[in-house]
């Protein structure tokens, strides 16, 4: 069974209905003992940083899921959920995150361009876009060699320890889009809105032991 974690923030049910759609069990919950016996666990979201955290904190959630992960189970982090895996991040801050992973989250600077003399970008970084990938991974097994994923964000994630980089993504600069550290997996992009290879992610997330 695959929790699916239910703050408030974000597309709980396209998640879950993606993860079904590849066979997957998936319950959304905020129970902190349904997350504790879960196979796996997913923390979605979309919004803002201390939102999150606020309402992580007010659903007494922060402790199941620091617990779930130290007992080694697989965690998949899904934009904002990948994010508050830092230690913190300076929207509407700085705003301390879970602590999990070293770094930090900031936001795309303005008038950045794929050229010198090019089209400023715009933010929120929003659509699909590339990445590439870092780390060897059954997740990643298979893959093109650069493979479009559907993103919505203003913020990225500054890893300390640049050994969690799972995969890249260029927007007028190379960004990190994607960890993986012994069970944790997170990424920006969203896999439940990433058609086909978003999928096949999860189905592959799915079956990890």
């Amino acid at each position: 069974m695959i929790a699916v974690i239910d703050y408030g923030m974000g597309n709980l049910r396209s998640v879950q209905k993606a993860l079904e759609v590849v066979g997957a069990d998936a319950v959304v919950t905020h129970d902190p003992e349904t997350i504790l016996k879960a196979d796996s666990i997913v923390l979605p979201g979309v919004g803002a940083f201390k939102d999150c955290m606020t309402n992580l904190e007010k659903l007494k959630l922060v402790d199941p899921i620091r617990k779930f992960i130290d007992s080694g189970k697989p965690f998949l982090g899904i934009c904002l959920g990948f994010q508050v895996l830092f230690d913190e991040s300076e929207e509407y801050g700085p705003v301390a995150g879970l602590g999990i992973l070293p770094g930090k989250v900031v936001k795309f600077p303005e008038g950045i361009s794929e050229t010198e003399n090019g089209p400023r970008m715009k933010i929120p970084h929003m659509g699909w876009n590339q990445i590439e990938v870092k780390k060897k991974d059954p997740l990643f097994e298979n893959f093109d060699v650069a493979p479009y994923f559907y993103f919505v964000h203003s913020y990225y994630v500054v890893p300390k320890d640049q050994e969690v980089v799972a995969t890249v993504t260029n927007y007028g600069f190379e960004f990190v889009s994607g960890v993986q550290h012994k069970n944790i997996y997170a990424f920006q992009f969203h896999p439940e809105k990433s058609q086909t290879l978003g999928l096949s992610l999860l189905e592959r997330f799915s079956r990890l032991n």
